[in-house]
């Protein structure tokens, strides 16, 4: 990705670039059927690279998007990552076998904060064995807002050696409980994706969810060697493209940066 980069804050890309970047959200507990079938139908238009799904909506998914390139993205574990091993291992083999292509999991969060690493490793290696035994591939989401510098350097060497497709910063739902009782959520910030980036093999690919908004948003996640990002801020987004000039031509943008730490959201 570096190698797109013309200065400090602009860089070269296509639209259909910028499309391939992106995971379309749709998964907010409240969304209805209908809500789905409008994000089902912005993912098709857009041509993104997956619509990221509640895994009982997988058939549903699918058919909608039969035709199309954008792929289904199951969630596992979603969104704490509570559930036993044994159950992330099904639940990981139903949705890949159901035609989940992508499937993002959710690590044990309170095991890494113990420092059980042995534990954490073994989940991530046998959900990642299960899905590429279907051909499809895994995200790991370490949930970054609950995770100290320390722990997620760890889990990018875990995951680099276990050879995952991606490490992922945040499910969107990470809340942290502050001092006077409200809830705070920062989701992916510059300061995480690059350690991500630092601390993760070359060809473990970096997603960044939580909070990436806006065109400049992507740009900026791009320039860092980030290669996808959950949004759905998708429609708003690639219009911003268009309006921007950027083309299936390379098209060279300035962008604005992002804060090094900011409050954020879904």
């Amino acid at each position: 990705m570096d190698s797109n980069l013309t200065s400090t804050n602009s860089i070269t890309v296509t639209l259909h670039q910028l499309a391939k970047m992106i995971d379309h959200s749709l998964l907010h507990p409240t969304m209805t059927d209908a809500g789905i079938l409008e994000g089902l139908a912005i993912a098709k238009q857009y041509g993104v690279a997956t619509a990221c799904v509640k895994p009982y909506l997988i058939p549903f998914a699918k058919k909608e998007l039969e035709g199309s390139s954008v792929l289904v993205c199951p969630v596992i574990g979603f969104p704490h990552g509570n559930s036993t091993t044994e159950v992330k291992v099904f639940e990981a083999d139903r949705a890949a076998a159901a035609g989940g292509k992508e499937i993002d999991m959710v690590i044990n969060i309170g095991r890494a904060l113990s420092g059980d690493w042995d534990y954490v490793a073994h989940e991530i290696r046998q959900i990642n064995e299960t899905v590429i035994k279907h051909g499809a591939t895994l995200k790991v989401i370490f949930e970054n807002d609950y995770l100290d510098d320390e722990h997620i350097v760890r889990l990018c060497e875990i995951c680099s050696e276990i050879g995952v497709a991606f490490v992922k910063t945040s499910t969107g739902y990470g809340f942290v409980k502050q001092p006077n009782g409200l809830y705070s959520y920062a989701g992916a910030t510059i300061h995480h994706l690059k350690l991500m980036r630092k601390h993760c093999a070359p060809e473990v690919q970096v997603k960044a969810a939580g909070g990436i908004r806006t065109l400049d948003d992507l740009l900026h996640v791009m320039s860092l060697g980030v290669t996808r990002i959950g949004a759905t801020a998708t429609v708003a987004i690639m219009k911003a493209a268009a309006d921007r000039g950027i083309t299936n031509e390379p098209t060279t943008v300035e962008f604005k940066p992002m804060a090094e730490q900011r409050l954020g959201g879904y």
